[in-house]
């Protein structure tokens, strides 16, 4: 009776994991399109107030409309008169006491993750952590700057250690390169490694063995 237990929750699981997200997601864009059209009903004549009433209970409405927006946002901000005008608003909000804040900080982090030319989270280590001896996978961020940076005498580097099974939290770690193993394991294989607490270990490169890793 408990084999057939845990094999059925080993296949619902993920299923159900996998739902859940999607729900959040596509909850959060209902949520941005409804908080949209409630703006709008703002500055319309009372007379459109019952079309926008009917929007609201189509359903899936606000995830195709919030995905078009981002996809024709994407096709603005990578053209030459977006990036202008792009500019022209991140002066803008720099330039507002308290939003310059939020703003730039959010900006400079999702920049760092997401730009398709920085190197955060583009390849996963091995760092010995909490204490010598015991070694976890880490994630390169990057490497020590500011004031941080002066203090520290060699090569450095910046990493992210995540917790288990939940990696959206975690350590910040300035290590050596020396003290770094280096893995040939992809970014999602890492992390799917970290989220199984070690139990779905991805396989070892045909490449080459783990002899040849560089330390």
């Amino acid at each position: 009776m408990k084999r057939y237990l845990i094999a059925g929750l080993l296949v619902w699981l993920p299923l159900a994991v996998t739902i859940f997200v999607l729900q959040a997601v596509l909850g959060l864009l209902d949520g941005m399109f409804v908080w949209l059209l409630d703006s709008t009903q703002i500055v319309v004549p009372a007379a459109a107030h019952s079309t926008i009433a009917t929007l609201r209970r189509i359903p899936g409405l606000g995830v195709v409309v919030m995905l078009l927006g981002l996809l024709l946002t994407g096709m603005f901000a990578t053209n030459m008169v977006g990036q202008w005008a792009l500019r022209k608003g991140h002066r803008l909000l720099n330039k507002i006491p308290i939003v310059k804040q939020i703003y730039s900080s959010v900006k400079q982090v999702s920049d760092t993750l997401f730009s398709s030319s920085g190197n955060a989270f583009r390849e996963a280590v091995l760092v010995e952590y909490p204490r010598p001896g015991a070694w976890t996978i880490a994630f390169v961020t990057g490497k020590p700057g500011g004031e941080a940076a002066e203090h520290l005498s060699g090569d450095y580097l910046s990493v992210y250690v995540p917790t288990t099974p939940n990696p959206t939290s975690g350590f910040f770690l300035m290590v050596s390169r020396a003290d770094v193993i280096a893995l040939q394991m992809s970014v999602d294989d890492a992390l799917k490694y970290v989220i199984s607490m070690g139990v779905v270990a991805p396989s070892l490169p045909r490449s080459r063995g783990p002899a040849a890793v560089r330390r």
